[in-house]
């Protein structure tokens, strides 16, 4: 069963952060996103609550062995008392064979008191629903780490994709003030009839562009935002906002520990084959109980002269043996059924171990690729920003052509877009990979 637990000082800083909110946003680290969704977060709750109910019914599968006692009552009035017939030599030797008389027998009022004792000793379908339930709570569990590393992907997926929008905010904010920079001293040149209008009305499109742009930039962060409230749990209205700094630690190699889903398929490979045990021991073996039953007979008469309404005690106690002698070849054919379940599973569980493999190997490269364009990239975007400040103060001396700027500004708003994307394909490479070779925190 998989419950989770937060520790009392996790607990009481979820507190604070969620009723201690004021005007500013908050920053929220990525961890603290992922602990707040291990509390708030309603789809882990339901995986919460789905393996106490596996646990539940495990206990309900056991219950099935314990004594089960039952009292009934029953009363019955005959109109019409049932014949029966009797051979006439039973009161006539001389009487031929096969003659017979129709004689009725009993009274009109029937009563029926008892108690019934049932006692299972063995029952190979009960066993079996007791191993199966128990596999059950495992897959269950299993889900509901799934379910958790699941929110765990997706949180830390929106929490690099509102970083990610922020540095592009700060880019866009740089590209304003240099464009601005550019604005001015197009001003200053027309002033001196050094540039023109033309070029002036450029510059200012330019503007408006990257303006337009970070209004753009902003809105996707907002909804980015609110997507990762959700996800964690926090109310709509409630301000916060994350780290400015993109962490790109040190490529490290993870443990290849099972991957969850070929957890679960091994799982699922147990509970068919206690299924195919559970299906063999009911083609062969017998059920056992032990009955019992204890109670008393009531027969009423209503007519004169013979009133009567007397009681008559029962009881009995036994083993109860019920042997499969043949059911038409049915549990045969679910067993041949079953086993075909078994191969699929042991085939589908190869196929995921194979492509996981290729996975981490493919992975591995593709994120030592984009932490290597990453740092490559910071120097293209330092290089570029020096190539433009020198082309500006040229231009501002008449050295340099407008056309000289704006392609100076272009090289640098490549790189920086560049940089934007061996950062996202770094962070999607380590998150997949710490995926699939099972070490999501």
């Amino acid at each position: 069963m998989m419950l989770v637990s937060v520790n009392k000082q996790h607990f009481l800083i979820l507190i604070l952060l969620v009723f201690g909110q004021g005007l500013k946003a908050q920053i929220w680290t990525l961890q603290q996103c992922i602990d707040t969704a291990r509390v708030q977060n309603k789809t882990i709750r339901i995986a919460n609550n789905n393996a106490i109910m596996s646990g539940e019914k495990t206990r309900e599968s056991k219950a099935y062995l314990f004594p089960r006692l039952t009292a009934n009552g029953e009363y019955k009035y005959y109109f019409n008392l049932p014949y029966q017939l009797l051979p006439q030599s039973t009161f006539n030797p001389s009487a031929p064979e096969s003659q017979f008389n129709a004689a009725q027998f009993g009274v009109p009022h029937n009563i029926n008191a008892n108690i019934q004792l049932f006692i299972p000793l063995y029952n190979p379908q009960i066993s079996g629903r007791i191993e199966a339930s128990k596999i059950g709570e495992e897959i269950t569990a299993l889900q509901g780490e799934k379910t958790e590393e699941q929110i765990y992907f997706e949180t830390s997926n929106l929490y690099y994709n509102a970083q990610i929008l922020k540095a592009q905010i700060v880019f866009i904010e740089n590209n304003i003030i240099n464009a601005n920079q550019l604005l001015g001293n197009l001003k200053l040149l027309k002033k001196h009839l050094l540039a023109t209008g033309t070029d002036e009305g450029k510059v200012a499109l330019q503007l408006a562009q990257l303006s337009n742009q970070k209004t753009a930039t902003q809105n996707k962060l907002l909804q980015v935002l609110n997507n990762l409230k959700f996800i964690i749990g926090l109310p709509a209205n409630q301000n916060m906002d994350v780290e400015n700094e993109i962490n790109t630690p040190n490529p490290i190699t993870y443990n290849n520990s099972p991957y969850i889903d070929s957890k679960l398929l091994f799982a699922q490979n147990k509970l068919l084959k206690t299924e195919l045990k559970t299906l063999s021991r009911s083609r062969y073996l017998p059920s056992v109980n032990i009955i019992g039953m204890y109670g008393t007979t009531g027969f009423g008469y209503d007519k004169e002269p013979n009133q009567f309404l007397d009681f008559y005690p029962i009881g009995f106690t036994g083993l109860q043996i019920s042997y499969p002698l043949f059911n038409g070849t049915v549990t045969m054919r679910k067993m041949n059924q079953k086993r075909l379940e078994i191969s699929n599973n042991q085939l589908k569980s190869d196929w995921i171990q194979d492509q996981n493999s290729m996975r981490v190997s493919n992975l591995t490269l593709e994120r030592s690729n984009a932490l290597g364009s990453v740092e490559t990239t910071k120097k293209q975007i330092e290089l570029a920003q020096n190539i433009y400040s020198k082309t500006l103060l040229q231009q501002k001396q008449g050295t340099a052509s407008l056309t000289d700027v704006l392609l100076a500004d272009n090289a640098l708003r490549e790189a920086q877009q560049t940089n934007i994307t061996a950062i996202i394909d770094y962070l999607k490479a380590n998150l997949e990979l710490k995926k699939i070779t099972g070490n999501l925190e």
